[in-house]
This record gives structure tokens, C-alpha cells and sequence, in this order.
């Protein structure tokens, strides 16, 4: 499959590599040039705008946010005007539920096809090819991008034929992760200031009740502290909780425990903490309690 692939941050510049890996004539554009030479080492080929990225059957986009996204696909010689008909966008990009209805009507307005699908996972589950992919679009496009999804993760679920939902449904569960990591917060405080050490007890929840991943992974960086280099910065998961309420609100569903989470990582950015791994947030906790700041 030609695909073209824009965005090589900490998950794009995995997942891109996968693709080269899994056999895809990749074309690759970042806006910080830099990112790309690791890949074009590997057979991609560099892009110089958008707009070549977009020479292909594919054009996938991995970018922080809807500013970074509405930029590329709407700017000049951006997606919508470079790509040829019937080709595919996939947004892989956790963005609003409003812009991906925008972005679907585009480019339907203009005989593409528009897919969703964001990921769950962090960077080290996207160099492993382990993401979940949460896809939305047309069937026939659904068949058709299976190889590439296959390449990037370990399982694909389609949950629409409509792009937004999948946002939506990303959203949700980038939600739920938050609650988690505020809710593991509060608990590790409350026990590590009665001298309870946190990696055991950390052990004790996920040797019984909580043996998921989210305690797991969150729970640890918690413990051990390790909120740099950050794997999601915690200004994205204020991103995302915002784009949630907004999108809550259209649907008119009170959402109270998204309220506080926003609230928290208000707090966070607020003392500085805005480039540490959104797990940070749960310090606050321990740090309002007598304990260090959140990153020092």
C-alpha cells in the first residue's frame, strides 16, 4: 500500500516505522524536519509539505491536536486539496468530535474518504506494533485499511460507520484512564503518608481486584515517580478532557468526575507541569498533603 504518513512525534514516528517494516511505500512529512532521517534511513521516502505526503492510496495524519490538524488538512496545499479522489484520510489523531464530523463532510464534499481511528496505547506500545486501533469510517474503506491497522497494532475495533464515534469513543476512554490515574492518586497519598510503601501496595491492588493495565502502568509511574520524559504531556490530557466536555455537552450528558479531572490538570499546568507525563496529575494528591511537587 502507498501511504503517506504526517506527524512523527512520539507515536507517529513509531507507528510510521511499522509500516516501512511491514512492507507500505511510505512517504513521511513533520514539520520539524529532524524526525524524518530516522525514517528515510529505513526506505521512506521525505516529503517537503502535506501535500506530497498525499501522492498516495493513504494519507494518515498523527498530530497533537484540532489546531495542528485543521492546518494540514484544510491549509493551503493542505490533505483536502493535494489528495486525489477516492483516496483515504485517516486521522489517527485524538481531536474533537465536532472537527471529525467536519473533516468527514469535507472530504466526502470532495469524493475522499474520511477514517478514524484513534489509538490506545503509549509509545512503547506503538514501537511494539501493540496499539488498539478504535476505527470509524465506510466499510469498504474499513476492508481496505485492515493491513495497515494490522501493521500499527494488536487489534482493531470498528465501532461506527460514522468517523465521529470513534473520537468519541477514544475520548471516553482517555477520560476513564484520567479517573483512574486522580483515583490511584488520592489512594497512594493516603497510604504513603502512613508510611505504607506504594509499589507494594501497588502489587496488592493489581495481585487482586485491579490487574488491569491502567493501574498497572499509571500506578507505577506514580510510585516510582517517573513523570519525565513524558509520554503523554499532561497539557494533551487537558486537551482531551476539554474536548470531552464540549462534546458531553452537545450530546446534553452531565459528565461531574470530568469537571474535577479538568480541574486537576488545571492545577497541574498551573504550578508548571504542563510538559510532565500526564500521570502527574495523580501527585497532586500526595503533594497537597505535605508531600514534594509534582516534578520537583
Amino acid at each position: 500500500m502507498r501511504i503517506g504518513f504526517v506527524g512523527l512525534g512520539n507515536m507517529g514516528a513509531a507507528m510510521a516505522a511499522n509500516l516501512l517494516a511491514a512492507g507500505h511505500e511510505l512517504t513521511v512529512y513533520n514539520r520539524s524536519p529532524d524526525k524524518v532521517g530516522p525514517l528515510t534511513a529505513r526506505g521512506a521516502i521525505a516529503a517537503a509539505s502535506p501535500a506530497q505526503a498525499c501522492d498516495a492510496d493513504v494519507v494518515v495524519t498523527m498530530l497533537a491536536d484540532d489546531t495542528a490538524t485543521e492546518a494540514v488538512t484544510f491549509g493551503e496545499s493542505g490533505i483536502i486539496e493535494s489528495l486525489r479522489h477516492g483516496a483515504i484520510h485517516v486521522s489517527c489523531s485524538t481531536i474533537s468530535v465536532a472537527l471529525s464530523q467536519r473533516l468527514a463532510d469535507a472530504h466526502t464534499a470532495a469524493g475522499q474518504v474520511f477514517v478514524a481511528a484513534p489509538v490506545f496505547g503509549r509509545p512503547e506500545a506503538a514501537t511494539a506494533a501493540k496499539l488498539f486501533v478504535v476505527a470509524a469510517g465506510p466499510a469498504p474503506a474499513m476492508e481496505a485499511l485492515a493491513p495497515l491497522f494490522d501493521a500499527v497494532g494488536q487489534r482493531t475495533f470498528v465501532v461506527s460507520d460514522r468517523a465521529r464515534i470513534a473520537h468519541l469513543v477514544k475520548l471516553s476512554g482517555n477520560f476513564l484512564i484520567a479517573s483512574v490515574i486522580e483515583s490511584l492518586g488520592e489512594a497512594m497519598a493516603l497510604v504513603g503518608k502512613a508510611g505504607v510503601d506504594k509499589l507494594e501496595f501497588l502489587d496488592l491492588l493489581t495481585s487482586t481486584l485491579f490487574d488491569a493495565p491502567a493501574y498497572r502502568t499509571y500506578g507505577g509511574l506514580l510510585a516510582r515517580e517517573e513523570f519525565e520524559p513524558a509520554g503523554f504531556a499532561a497539557r494533551l490530557g487537558l486537551k482531551d478532557v476539554r474536548l470531552l466536555l464540549a462534546a458531553a455537552e452537545d450530546l446534553q450528558v452531565p459528565l461531574p468526575v470530568a469537571g474535577l479531572v479538568r480541574d486537576r490538570y488545571l492545577t497541574l499546568l498551573a504550578g508548571g507541569g504542563g510538559e510532565l507525563d500526564w500521570s502527574a496529575m495523580g501527585a497532586l494528591a500526595a503533594w497537597e498533603a505535605g508531600g514534594p511537587k509534582p516534578g520537583g
